[in-house]
């Protein structure tokens, strides 16, 4: 076996042993830990956005921002009331469960219902490294394309939900939505496929629903 191969699957064991550690610690407090993905622009902050508006009277909700430079991310977080932390990579391409953790001491976690993990634009990576998340959860943007969950498999493979964002540009773009859940299912039967507008709030009841019944289910 290569040096590379060797240093590469050490780095994703050290990586899970944290994340189990951060599971169990997330189990313990009843705590719903999502890692939200996607592509650059595809609208994970915005959703954020909203989701932390029209839920604070239901939740307790915290986020920890991943990103290559700038604050930016996290201050339109916190404006919202709910606590932010953000984590500046410095051109490293997706967060991992040490620099979670390393988060966690910024947020105070009792009575914390749901903590967000937006991690850094780019549909690679951070599918490779767990971060103590129960689900892994995609946006995909109808303007990026309907073919990208058959380019990037793996991050589709492995994610709960796959959230078909800003169709309010539906008719403005060449996009499937049929296709690009076709590719997904594809890859995971199981997935769940939601089509939304974070902008408009159109359909963001169904992606609320989703949040309230995996809440209740760690309780």
């Amino acid at each position: 076996m290569s040096k590379e191969v060797t240093i590469v699957r050490n780095v994703l064991e050290a990586n899970d042993r944290l994340a189990d550690e951060l599971q169990k610690n997330f189990r313990v407090k009843k705590i719903l830990c999502l890692n939200l993905m996607s592509s650059p622009g595809a609208g994970k902050t915005t959703l954020l956005e909203r989701t932390l508006t029209d839920l604070k009277d239901e939740f307790n909700m915290a986020v920890i921002e991943g990103d290559l430079q700038t604050d930016n991310d996290a201050q339109r977080v916190a404006a919202t009331g709910a606590q932010a932390v953000q984590i500046n990579t410095e051109g490293g391409c997706h967060l991992d469960s040490g620099m979670v953790m390393d988060a966690l001491k910024a947020i105070d976690t009792d009575g914390l219902d749901i903590l967000f993990v937006e991690n850094v634009g780019n549909l690679v990576c951070p599918a490779e490294f767990n971060v103590g998340e129960d689900y892994k959860v995609t946006l995909l943007s109808v303007a990026e394309g309907d073919d990208k969950p058959e380019k990037y498999p793996f991050m589709f493979h492995i994610s709960a939900v796959m959230l078909l964002n800003k169709v309010d540009l539906l008719p403005y773009v060449d996009f499937d939505l049929q296709k690009a859940e076709n590719h997904a299912r594809k890859l995971n039967k199981d997935i769940e496929v939601m089509p939304i507008s974070a902008r408009t709030g159109e359909n963001l009841e169904q992606w609320y629903d989703w949040l309230r019944k995996k809440r209740a289910e760690k309780l």
